[in-house]
């Protein structure tokens, strides 16, 4: 296949996103006859079928998945050179957007991002929060430009993206004073058996403190854990169990 026919193209990745050819030629406003014949000519230059039938439906092929990613590369930086070039011809923002893991709290990734708000005039920050193996994903279809995490990349994720370690910070345990009250003893005995909030096991932050506990000869008891560190200050400060936080958040904490 010398040169590749992007017509051709997007009807094999319309056919594959929609399901069906009849559903696809609804979308591309063609007969299905068109994209059929159509599909016949990528697959004759490919040399490999795309997909299989199945009883009256279509199914993706091995070669078929592996045309359907670059295809989904291709087209989202296609609509993403679109919107650009509309956007710098309007006058428009540009747009930058951001990925935040759940568990990062928010007055970090404000103060991380604040920088960037002070740019550029014309740039229009847009946040959406998620879990990592989530926004990796849509980093690797850029959907998004920047992800900011509490850990690396997993070596188990397969995503050409780069990681740099933007800041640092100690942790410290809070409590309501009424629940200290109840645990008088110094720290870190006070936290032995007590109630604790904790993020969700998947959270790096979890694993960090589940080995602290162990090194100090201290028993877990944990009463809630949480995907997402705002919802988890909440029931922090109404003191229902001792909580995790960065420390440079302390004085916002408190």
């Amino acid at each position: 296949m010398r040169h590749l026919n992007y017509n051709h193209l997007l009807y094999f990745w319309t056919v594959a996103q929609e399901g069906s050819v009849a559903r696809a030629a609804d979308v591309l406003h063609l007969a299905p006859q068109t994209i059929s014949g159509q599909l016949k000519m990528l697959e004759d230059s490919i040399g490999e079928p795309l997909f299989t039938r199945v009883g009256r439906g279509l199914a993706i092929t091995d070669t078929g998945r592996i045309v359907e990613q670059y295809a989904d590369e291709i087209f989202n930086l296609g609509a993403e050179l679109t919107q650009r070039v509309k956007n710098e011809s309007l006058g428009a923002p540009v747009v930058f957007n951001v990925g935040i893991v759940n568990s990062i709290p928010k007055l970090i990734a404000y103060r991380t991002l604040k920088p960037v708000m002070r740019m550029m005039e014309s740039m229009k920050v847009s946040c959406y929060e998620d879990s990592l193996e989530s926004l990796l994903a849509q980093l690797a279809i850029h959907k998004l430009d920047l992800v900011l995490s509490d850990r690396p990349i997993p070596s188990s994720v397969n995503v050409r993206a780069y990681n740099h370690e933007l800041g640092a910070s100690p942790l410290s345990i809070f409590g309501s004073p009424e629940l200290i009250e109840k645990h008088p003893q110094a720290f870190p005995e006070c936290l032995d058996n007590a109630p604790m909030l904790m993020p969700v096991k998947e959270h790096a932050l979890r694993r960090n403190l589940s080995d602290w506990f162990e090194v100090n000869g201290l028993t877990q008891n944990i009463v809630a854990e949480f995907d997402d560190s705002a919802l988890l200050k909440v029931f922090g400060e109404a003191g229902e169990g001792f909580f995790p936080a960065p420390t440079v958040m302390r004085a916002q904490v408190e």
